[in-house]
């Protein structure tokens, strides 16, 4: 492997796969992934609609189980001593299940399992990992909303039809995804002055609107105002979750919509579902937007701190091209700095993945890879906030955080079987791997020792 090989298949791609076949041109093979079809295949994985319904059979379950505790509480106190307990009051035709076996809970474990899986056997790790960062830039997370079952059909409706698109039709369709509209309480935002708003009692959430103008577009560099975020929670009333009908998704419900125009960081958007597209449109071409895209991008893919040079070219494809992502992603990866000795830290998840890739075992001998990054601080789909994972070392390189991850790293080294750790290390890190490294793993005292010892040094940490 020479130098090249080993930048692109780790600081662009998911580490190498056993002894997999080295790209010829290294550039080449980046760039093909991103202009090729996506080649990701999720059989029988669950769409939008499969786990609305899903969420909605389980919503049911659980208000069946509240109206049977109210009614055994409510009966308890009549009982005389020593009575016979009460039964429990089930709804007939409504399964009593476990947590572990509810609609949403099992479509959940079988996509994320599904996920892990594909990331394994990719031959497109590049492109992986941007549905991966993009993923990330529009979080949403297990702990809020209920989204379980919803992130992986995000991922594949939202995300992945976009990475090599327009930014702003990713935007588009993730704001108009039910598990960002749940994530970030869209359900509860109604316009004051609309006759639902009237009716009710209710006015604004303005959650949605406040990341997707702070997190996912302008951010604040763009010098918005309080009143601004307020205007935009404004145009977006009216778009939701419809779990009634028998194709649940997003809707847009005119008599929740704020009546009249707005105005948005000076420019003025019509009432109705139209509006809310057009500010979009208007935030995801915004000059900031793409200085802040291009921050991101060069930040993820080349160094912690981002050039200032790197960053203005990526932003200025970005503008010429009206937000292409695909050449967004080829500016980066033919930047000088992208090519410089790696010195960004593997995250927790980037980490497990090229651990495990390196390895190459197939899926019954891995272990619990959810469980894994639980342990070792990034739990899948649960980002503590909507600004998602951070993406520098210093929020990863804690000492204890390393020594989790070497703990790990033994426990795999163990189950890995019969296998070379040397040639492993070889394998894996070509021109990468120090002396020192590979010294150490050829004295190491046993072949789980020198397994541990790799995945446990610093440049397999790197990317």
């Amino acid at each position: 492997m020479d130098q090249s090989s080993a930048h692109a298949l780790i600081r662009f791609g998911l580490g190498r796969r056993g002894a997999e076949a080295l790209p010829p041109d290294p550039i080449a093979w980046l760039t093909q992934q991103i202009i090729g079809p996506d080649l990701a295949t999720f059989p029988a994985q669950p769409t939008t609609v499969a786990a609305l319904i899903a969420i909605r059979e389980q919503r049911e379950i659980e208000r069946q189980e509240r109206l049977a505790e109210a009614q055994r509480v409510a009966q308890e106190g009549t009982l005389k001593p020593n009575a016979a307990p009460l039964p429990t009051a089930i709804t007939p035709g409504v399964p009593v299940t476990t947590k572990e076996t509810r609609p949403a809970q099992k479509l959940f474990r079988a996509d994320a399992a599904a996920q892990i899986d594909w990331l394994m056997q990719t031959d497109s790790p590049f492109r992986e990992r941007l549905v991966w960062f993009w993923t990330n830039h529009f979080t949403v997370s297990l702990r809020q909303g209920g989204t379980g079952p919803l992130i992986g059909p995000f991922m594949r409706e939202a995300i992945r039809p976009h990475v090599a698109g327009r930014f702003s039709e990713m935007v588009l369709a993730v704001m108009r995804h039910p598990a960002m509209l749940m994530y970030l309480d869209q359900e509860g935002s109604v316009g004051p002055n609309s006759p639902a708003g009237v009716r009710q009692h209710r006015g604004l959430n303005e959650n949605l609107a406040r990341e997707c103008m702070e997190l996912h577009t302008v951010t604040p560099a763009a010098g918005y105002t309080q009143e601004d975020v307020t205007e935009f929670a404004r145009i977006l009333t009216g778009w939701t979750t419809d779990f009634q009908s028998d194709t649940p998704g997003f809707i847009f419900r005119p008599n929740a919509h704020e009546p009249g125009p707005k105005t948005l960081m000076g420019r003025s958007f019509p009432a109705g579902e139209e509006g809310g597209i057009q500010a979009l449109q208007f935030l995801a071409t915004h000059p900031a937007c793409y200085n802040a895209l291009a921050t991101d991008l060069v930040r993820h893919f080349v160094s912690d701190d981002p050039q200032p040079d790197a960053v203005r070219h990526v932003s200025q494809v970005l503008l010429e091209t009206q937000g292409d992502l695909a050449a967004a992603s080829l500016a980066v990866i033919k930047l000088p700095e992208a090519w410089q000795p790696l010195t960004k830290l593997r995250s927790p998840f980037d980490y497990v993945i090229a651990a495990l890739r390196a390895v190459d075992l197939p899926a019954e001998k891995r272990g619990d890879v959810m469980g894994a990054l639980r342990a070792l601080g990034q739990p899948l789909w649960n980002a503590p906030l909507p600004n998602g994972w951070p993406d520098r070392a210093v929020d990863w390189a804690a000492p204890e955080s390393l020594l989790r991850r070497a703990d790990w790293a033994f426990g795999l080294a163990g189950r890995a079987g019969d296998y070379d750790p040397v040639a492993m290390a070889e394998a894996s890190l070509g021109p990468l791997l120090r002396p020192a490294t590979l010294e150490a793993v050829q004295r190491a005292g046993s072949r789980r020792d020198g397994l541990t010892l790799l995945l446990a040094s610093a440049e397999f940490m790197r990317r």
